[in-house]
């Protein structure tokens, strides 16, 4: 069997003529002469990509409240305001109530 080195163009391509592109040499900067490309953002995305990192980097629970709260219930001095409670409650419960009634108003 016979190989036959001789490159076919297929589709309209070119044939390759032995250069390789590298993966992080794009056409454009090809065409552009080789430059560097420059990519700038507003003062706005930067301040907005700084914010979603600090959030990201903040932990949801408060580990140090968290063992103080077990630490007092372990040494019996967490009390709980029972009324405190209940206000936050019934408050709750209004706040569903009213959000469940404009929702249904609307319709």
């Amino acid at each position: 069997m016979k190989i036959d080195n001789s490159v076919k163009s297929t589709g309209g391509l070119p044939p390759n003529d032995g250069r390789t592109r590298s993966a992080k040499e794009s056409p454009k900067s090809e065409a552009a002469g080789g430059g560097s490309e420059k990519v700038e953002i507003s003062s706005l995305s930067a301040r907005l990509q700084q914010m979603e990192e600090t959030v990201a980097n903040t932990p949801v629970v408060d580990s140090a409240k968290v063992d103080e709260i077990k630490q007092a219930i372990t040494e019996g001095r967490f009390k709980v305001d029972t009324g405190r409670v209940a206000d936050g409650l019934i408050e709750s419960v209004r706040q569903m109530l009213s959000a469940q009634t404009g929702q249904t108003g609307q319709a």
